[in-house]
C-alpha cells in the first residue's frame, strides 16, 4: 500500500462578496453582529508534524506600497476588523490630542502591550504618583504579567494577579491621567461617549482615513474601534509619515526610540523596531498585526482563528515581501514545533 501523502493547502473560495458591518460609531455592543466576511479567507500558516500538515490557520492580510496604494491582498482586506492592541498607538495619540504631555518611556508605554516586567511596573506606578492617582483607580482588569518567563518569575515570587502587571495598565494610566488634568469624570473614563474616548474615536478615522464601523471592548475594557485592514495599515503608515511635533509622529518616535517599553525583552515588536531602524510594529490579540517601513510601506494582517502562534512566521514572510532581510526576520519567524522535547517540525507561512 503506498504511504500517505500529506494533504495540500486548500484554495479560498471566490463565489461570495464580502459584507460589511454596521458604519455607525456607536453599534449596540450586545447586538449580534456579521462583521466577519462569508469569503474563506486563504490560508496563511501551515502547522507542519514530522512532514504532514497536520493544521491550517487562515486570514487576510494586506500590504501598502510607498506610496499607499494596496500592491498585495490576501483574503478581504476591507472588510472590518477588531485591530485590539494595534489600535494603541492611536489612543496614545488621543491622550496627547487631549492635553497631555508625554514623552519617552512614558509615552512608548501609553502605547504598549508590556510584558509585565519589573521596568513596565515600576514606570506604572510612577507615572500614577506623579498624576496623584490611585491605582485602585486603574478600571483594566488585575492580570498577570503576559511574558511567559516573567510570569513564572512573579507567580514564583508570591505575587497576585494586579491592575498594574495588566498589559494594558500603562494605557489605562496615560487615560487618567489626562482626564485629572482636564477635570473630565474618571470613573466613566472608558464609556465610549466619555470626551476622551470622543477624541480617540476621531484620531482612529482621522489615521484610517476612514468612518469606524463599530465600536466594542476590549479585553482591557477600553472601547475598541474596528476598521479595515487597509484602514489600519493607512494609519500606522500615517504616524510614521506625520509631521514631526504631531502627536501622531510623537507617539512613533517614542515607540520606535524605546519599543522595549512597547512590548518588552523577548517580544517580536521590540526586536523589529530596535533592529530595523524607523520601523513601527504593534501586535494586537487574536492574530492582528500592524507594521509601517520609514520609506510609508506598511502591512497589516489578522489570523481569523485568532492563533497567535502564527504571528511570527506570517509576520517574517510579509516582511520578506517588502524586502526586509536579516536575522531579526528570521528570529521573528522560527516557530518550531516539539515531539518528546524535541523539534520535530515547524509553523510556517503558506503565501
Amino acid at each position: 500500500m503506498p504511504a500517505p501523502q500529506p494533504p495540500q493547502p486548500s484554495q479560498p473560495s471566490r463565489e461570495n462578496q464580502p459584507s460589511h458591518a454596521d458604519p455607525s460609531p456607536h453599534t449596540d455592543r450586545s447586538a449580534p453582529t456579521t462583521a466577519l466576511s462569508p469569503v474563506v479567507p486563504p490560508v496563511l500558516a501551515e502547522v507542519v508534524r514530522s512532514g504532514f500538515v497536520e493544521g491550517r490557520h487562515r486570514g487576510s492580510l494586506v500590504v501598502l506600497g510607498a506610496d499607499g496604494a494596496v500592491e498585495l491582498a490576501l483574503g478581504d482586506v476591507t472588510a472590518p476588523v477588531f485591530p485590539r492592541s494595534s489600535n494603541k498607538p492611536m489612543q496614545a495619540a488621543g491622550v496627547l490630542r487631549a492635553g497631555l504631555d508625554l514623552a519617552g518611556e512614558r509615552l512608548a508605554l501609553a502605547a504598549a502591550s508590556h510584558s509585565g516586567e519589573p521596568f513596565h511596573r515600576d514606570l506604572v506606578r510612577k507615572m500614577l504618583d506623579e498624576y496623584g492617582l490611585d491605582p485602585a483607580l486603574l478600571q483594566c482588569p488585575p492580570d498577570l504579567p503576559l511574558d511567559a518567563e516573567e510570569r513564572d518569575t512573579y507567580l514564583a515570587s508570591g505575587a497576585a494577579p494586579d491592575r498594574v502587571t495588566m498589559n494594558c495598565s500603562g494605557k489605562h494610566t496615560a487615560m487618567l491621567a489626562v482626564c485629572a488634568q482636564r477635570g473630565w469624570p474618571l470613573e466613566t473614563y472608558l464609556d465610549a461617549e466619555h470626551p476622551l474616548q470622543r477624541i480617540i474615536h476621531r484620531v482612529v478615522e482621522d489615521a484610517a482615513g476612514e468612518p469606524v464601523a463599530a465600536v466594542g471592548t476590549d479585553g482591557c475594557g477600553a472601547p475598541l474601534m474596528a476598521i479595515s485592514l487597509v484602514g489600519l495599515a493607512r494609519a500606522f503608515r500615517s504616524f510614521v509619515a506625520a509631521e514631526p511635533g504631531s502627536a501622531e509622529r510623537r507617539v512613533a518616535d517614542a515607540m520606535r526610540a524605546h519599543p522595549e517599553y512597547v512590548a518588552g525583552s523577548r517580544r517580536a515588536d521590540t526586536w523589529l523596531m530596535r533592529e530595523v531602524p524607523g520601523t513601527l510594529s504593534k501586535m494586537g490579540a487574536e492574530a492582528v498585526q500592524a507594521v509601517a517601513l520609514p520609506d510609508g510601506r506598511a502591512l497589516a494582517f489578522k489570523v481569523e482563528d485568532g492563533a497567535t502562534r502564527v504571528l511570527g512566521p506570517v509576520l517574517a514572510r510579509a516582511l520578506t515581501l517588502l524586502g526586509v532581510e536579516g536575522p531579526v526576520v528570521d528570529r521573528i519567524g522560527r516557530a518550531p514545533l516539539l515531539g518528546g522535547g524535541l523539534e520535530v517540525g515547524e509553523i510556517r507561512a503558506a503565501f
